[in-house]
C-alpha cells in the first residue's frame, strides 16, 4: 500500500493481493519507523456510506464503507474518493483510494502485483 500526501490532499494506492486482503479482512496496515516514532497508516472497513478519516496517535486511518467494496477486485471501479469539509475553516480534506496500475514507462520498483494499466493497450501497437 502506498501513500501520498500533498496538502490537504491524501491518497492510498492498493496492489491487486492488497485489494483482495481487505475486501476479505476489512483493514489493512503499514507502517514507517522513523528511530523515535512510528506513522501508521491504514484503512478499515466501516458501515458508513462514504470515505472518512482520523488521525490518532500517529495513526492515519480512512475508513471505507462495506457497501463501496463489493465488486472491487476484479470490478471495473478503480477507487473512491470524498471531500470532507473542515469546520468553519472553508478548507477540504481530499481523500482518495485506488488501485494501483503497472506504469506505462519502464520503473525500477516491483509492479508485479499491480493491476495492469488499461492505458498500455493503446501503446502496444
Amino acid at each position: 500500500m502506498k501513500i501520498r500526501i500533498k496538502g490537504n490532499s491524501l491518497r492510498y494506492r492498493l496492489t491487486r493481493s492488497e485489494v483482495l486482503r481487505f475486501v476479505t479482512d476489512g483493514y489493512l496496515e503499514e507502517k514507517i519507523n522513523f528511530g523515535g516514532a512510528v506513522l501508521s497508516y491504514t484503512l478499515c472497513r466501516t458501515d458508513g456510506e462514504q470515505l472518512s478519516a482520523s488521525f490518532r496517535d500517529n495513526r492515519i486511518t480512512v475508513y471505507i464503507p462495506g457497501v463501496l467494496t463489493g465488486d472491487w477486485v476484479d470490478g471495473n471501479q478503480v477507487g473512491f474518493e470524498n471531500h470532507i469539509g473542515l469546520g468553519d475553516s472553508g478548507e477540504t480534506l481530499y481523500l482518495l483510494v485506488e488501485k494501483d496500475y503497472t506504469c506505462l514507462e519502464n520503473v525500477e520498483e516491483d509492479q508485479s502485483d499491480n493491476y495492469p494499466n488499461p492505458l498500455k493497450k493503446g501503446r502496444d501497437h
